[in-house]
């Protein structure tokens, strides 16, 4: 058994510079700086007609609920209907943007929801939609949205460069919310004048400019030199990264706590501006229009922000203002204090949103960043989508402004997550991508889905050392099952009390090689902190086992020795 050349090669990756050596300064980048880049401004500006049209459909949607039947819940499930696919599209969308052409996906999901919005313009033409049909179309435009968006954040990287990309993702922020100031208020009066029919149209119609703009993105696309996973296999490398992955575990129960406690203002807007203020779909617009000129006004000065303050202490009084917003909306009866109050209510869930964003796409390494945004986008949609829900059954029993008072003091207790979930800081992490420098050695003629493949390394320990290896090599269980591994384990030899073997399992030969590719340079330092206590100074030793190795003996004591050329080894 020859020593394992890994060793080496992270010596040289982890790399060592000159400590001494002072960073420059950061530079100040204004917020709309990304829009100098022209294939970042093409879409960017595109995705603004997107976006008016997908907010015009809400509100006609909504307000159309509201003509169909009287009921709260039903009025609150538009809302429901129009985020639950974020919840359960956008996990197995990330995973295929993971997988292929990102460009490709973008344009399918946006086909998808302008076909399904010009069907649901057809039928309200004709007459023929009805609250649970309306709801069903708004779950199909959901879903085609869903699977255009983990593709379109995950290229924005691939469209700015990386010290613009914290306000490129503001940028996006800001398209929505742009759209956010003027569409309800658009799409309420296009309600009043042309029937709900016109805000379908138009919705179906404003996705073609994005459309078009990702057609003709000449995306550089570079496919693994691996063969893609399978999509289940690769949903689950996605999810199996996020749970343990503590940055981006934290970052998903804040969003989804945090969606569930806000959700009412949306869930319960036409009926604020029917009940509460006793007023038409017009009114409906307007106050989400303030909601989306706060949310420009926030995302404008989130870079600043940013530069003064941490994210775990902007998230924390966004919460708050969150809180007392929705408080104070349960006692207003003026439209101008509730389009005030809506203002705040966008600036802080702008904010938090995006804070909650860059803090996945600076933690995530690249080969999963489509997986863990469309697991955030699932996280905060999906807590917005069941406290819609939540809070339109609460507004049935008890009344409207009863469930905006619960709502903001649930708001308000979220910022004491902080306590024992801080969001992760990303100058701790560094997802650099690294290649090893070497290659498993073979013997064996092994085929990718040959397995299940047994990984073992040897150290050589100084018995007094003990409880700090044991510690560094707990941290190496987190590298090995957020890139692939299983069963993971830490074994101590009884006869020889310095040796200490780590062990994990790959399904398959293409699964170990897709761990090997998924190192960052975080991982490299957590094993180069393992590999310091190593004593023999000549490398750990790595044992790879074909375990259950069926195909690779001779079935017969005359049969052809697989290893001599003359039969090969397909493996299981």
């Amino acid at each position: 058994m020859s020593e394992d050349r890994d060793q080496r090669a992270i010596a040289d990756l982890a790399g060592s510079g000159d400590s001494t050596v002072q960073e420059p300064a950061p530079l100040r980048i204004g917020a709309f700086a990304p829009l100098n880049e022209p294939t970042f401004r093409r879409i960017w500006i595109s995705s603004l007609f997107s976006n008016f049209g997908q907010l015009i459909l809400g509100v006609g949607a909504a307000w159309e609920m509201t003509r169909m039947t009287s009921s709260p819940s039903m009025v609150a499930l538009v809302q429901s209907a129009l985020m639950l696919p974020l919840m359960l599209v956008a996990v197995p969308a990330g995973a295929l943007a993971d997988m292929f052409d990102r460009r490709k996906i973008a344009l399918l999901g946006l086909g998808f929801s302008a076909v399904a919005g010009s069907v649901l313009t057809v039928l309200a033409t004709m007459g023929l939609v009805t609250p649970w049909l309306l709801l069903g179309f708004c779950v199909l435009i959901g879903a085609g949205v869903a699977l255009y968006s983990p593709s379109w954040q995950a290229s924005i990287s691939e469209q700015v460069s990386e010290p613009l990309l914290p306000a490129a993702i503001s940028l996006g922020s800001i398209s929505y919310n742009i759209a956010r100031s003027f569409g309800p208020a658009l799409g309420g009066l296009i309600v009043v004048a042309l029937g709900a029919k016109a805000a379908f149209g138009i919705n179906a119609t404003f996705y073609l400019p994005l459309w078009v703009a990702f057609f003709f993105w000449q995306r550089r696309h570079l496919p693994s030199r691996l063969p893609p996973e399978r999509i289940d296999r690769a949903i689950i490398s996605g999810c199996r990264y996020a749970i343990h992955s503590p940055p981006i575990r934290i970052v998903l129960l804040r969003a989804l706590a945090f969606g569930l406690a806000s959700a009412s203002y949306t869930a319960l807007g036409p009926l604020i501006a029917k009940d509460l203020l006793h007023g038409t779909a017009s009114t409906y617009g307007l106050i989400l229009g303030a909601t989306g000129v706060g949310a420009v006004v926030g995302a404008l000065y989130l870079t600043e922000l940013r530069r003064r303050m941490s994210n775990e202490a902007l998230v924390r009084i966004f919460a708050i203002m969150t809180g007392v917003s929705l408080l104070t909306l349960s006692f207003s009866r003026s439209l101008w204090l509730t389009m005030l109050i809506f203002l705040f209510i966008g600036v802080s869930n702008m904010q938090t949103a995006s804070l909650f964003n860059i803090s996945v796409q600076l933690t995530a390494p690249r080969w999963v960043t489509a997986r863990a945004l469309s697991l955030y986008s699932s996280a905060m949609t999906g807590g917005v989508a069941i406290g819609a829900w939540f809070w339109g059954t609460i507004a049935g029993h008890y009344g409207v402004a009863t469930s905006l008072a619960v709502s903001g003091g649930v708001a308000v207790t979220t910022s004491l997550l902080g306590k024992w979930l801080p969001l992760p800081r990303e100058e701790d992490i560094d997802t650099s991508s690294v290649v090893l420098g070497s290659e498993p050695e073979l013997a064996l003629g092994l085929t990718m889905r040959s397995g299940p493949i047994v990984v073992e390394l040897e150290y050589d320990v100084d018995p007094a050392q003990a409880r700090l290896f044991y510690e560094a090599a707990i941290q190496l269980q987190g590298v090995r099952q957020r890139n692939g591994g299983f069963e993971w384990s830490i074994a101590r030899d009884l006869a020889d009390p310095a040796l200490w073997t780590e062990r994990y399992h790959c399904p398959t030969w293409g699964d170990y090689l897709r761990l090997r590719d998924r190192h960052t340079q975080s991982d490299l330092d957590i094993q180069a902190a393992a590999d310091g206590f190593n004593r023999s100074g000549q490398g750990r030793r790595v044992r790879r086992w074909l375990e259950r190795p069926y195909g690779s003996v001779r079935w017969k004591a005359d049969s052809p020795d697989p290893q001599t050329g003359l039969v090969g080894f397909l493996g299981p």
